[in-house]
This record gives structure tokens, C-alpha cells and sequence, in this order.
């Protein structure tokens, strides 16, 4: 077995993993063992697909063997398979290491200030400007669409890292919208896999990759709508919840 094709197996594994793990915590009771246990689980999975979907990106720009040969447009590919499949995978590592992080450092923002997690932030900024740089120039403004996904979250992420007094339990929805956009880059990289092989003639049909994004800020849009406190001194369900 090829090197590839054992980075493929792998990232098959630990997607699937994190793929199904991804909906307890959505479902289950926020902050409850079920929430926790499988949280960290999908995290984790999620954190393995994105570190061996770079590695795929990397063998698919500079490997010394030609990916998926059945493509003969090889700009198109480097685009979607090289270069976003690369920011898809740091974008969801750096998804993942923040949900994580917000919980941790929540009784002390300034850890996430720290070089560690500023360095992360860049580098979600540097490949999403790329990629939708290197989309916008071979005509595929899907590239484009996608890279403004990591570079709006980046920008809400530094919003609160630097925010002088956010409100009590700010982190919450912070933890639900990091993880929510683990979910969305996770299952857009998934999808280009595993595309390929079930039904090669749509593997660039725009629809088809744009799902993820749909639903996943449709959720973060109603986590965040029920994270907020309510009118007249009533409280929001973020008090409920746990992270």
C-alpha cells in the first residue's frame, strides 16, 4: 500500500469517527457525561482527519506520484485537492485546538494570547487567503466562498480573545460555534475524499460542498440566538448549558 493510500484509510478512519461522535454532544444535555465524553472524542477524531487531510494536501502538490489520474484538469485539482483541502485541514485543527481552549482558559482569556494559539489564528488566515487567492485565479470562486468561512470565524475568535469584559459565560457559545465549525470543515474535507470515489461527475458541483457550510451556520445561527440572555433581566439558555 502506497503512502497515500494509507493516509486515506486513516483519514477515513478517524472521519468517521468524528463524524458520528460530532451529533451527541449536539444532542445530548450540554455539559452532562454524554456531552463531555463524546465531545472529546469527535474533538480528537476531527483533530487526527484535519493533521492527515494536510499531509493528503502536501502528497497531492509536491507527492511524487499523480493523485487521482481519472481528473485531467490538474490546476482544478491542485485547487480543490491541494490547496483547499489544506485549508480545510488547518481550519479544522484550529477549530478543534479552540473549542477546546475556550473551555480551559476560560477563567483566564490571556493563555489564548499566548504564541501557541496567535500562530494557530495565523495560520487559518494565511492558507484561507491563499486558497481563496488561488480559486478566484483559476475561475472557481467556491474556493473563495469557503476560505471567508475560516476568515469570519478567525475574526469572531480574535473578537473575543481580545475583548477587554465580555459577558459571564461568554465562552459557551464561543465553545459551541468552534466546534460547530470543527463539524463544517471536517465534513466539507470528508466529502472531497470520498466524492471521488462514489460519484466522480459531481465531485465539483458546488452544491454538493457547500451543504456542509449550510447546515452547520444554520446551527451556529440557533446556538448563538439561544446563548444570548433574554430581554428584561431574563435568562438565556446559556446559563443551562455547560461546555
Amino acid at each position: 500500500m502506497h503512502l497515500f493510500e494509507a493516509l486515506v484509510v486513516l483519514h477515513v478512519i478517524a472521519g468517521a469517527t468524528g463524524l458520528i461522535a460530532f451529533w451527541v454532544p449536539i444532542a445530548a444535555r450540554k455539559g452532562g457525561p454524554a456531552h463531555r465524553k463524546w465531545g472529546r472524542i469527535g474533538t480528537y477524531a476531527f483533530l487526527a482527519a484535519g493533521t492527515l487531510a494536510v499531509l493528503m494536501a502536501l502528497l497531492s502538490l509536491y507527492g511524487p506520484e499523480q493523485r487521482l489520474p481519472m481528473i485531467t484538469d490538474r490546476v482544478l485539482f491542485a485547487g480543490l485537492f491541494g490547496w483547499m483541502m489544506l485549508y480545510l485541514g488547518t481550519l479544522t485543527i484550529g477549530f478543534a485546538i479552540y473549542g477546546l481552549a475556550v473551555v480551559r482558559h476560560r477563567a483566564n482569556r490571556a493563555a489564548l494570547r499566548g504564541f501557541r494559539y496567535q500562530a494557530m489564528f495565523g495560520a487559518v488566515i494565511a492558507s484561507a487567503l491563499w486558497c481563496g487567492y488561488f480559486g478566484l485565479s483559476i475561475g472557481q470562486p467556491l474556493m473563495a466562498a469557503v476560505a471567508t468561512v475560516g476568515l469570519a470565524a478567525v475574526a469572531t475568535q480574535q473578537f473575543y480573545v481580545w475583548r477587554a469584559s465580555p459577558p459571564p459565560r461568554a465562552h459557551v457559545p464561543e465553545h459551541f460555534r468552534a466546534l460547530l465549525g470543527m463539524g463544517i470543515s471536517a465534513y466539507t474535507a470528508f466529502l472531497s475524499v470520498g466524492l471521488i470515489r462514489l460519484v466522480p461527475d459531481h465531485v465539483f458541483n458546488p452544491l454538493i460542498w457547500a451543504v456542509p457550510s449550510i447546515i452547520g451556520i444554520g446551527l451556529i445561527i440557533r446556538f448563538t440566538l439561544g446563548a444570548r440572555p433574554a430581554r428584561r433581566g431574563q435568562p438565556g439558555r446559556a446559563h443551562k448549558q455547560e461546555a
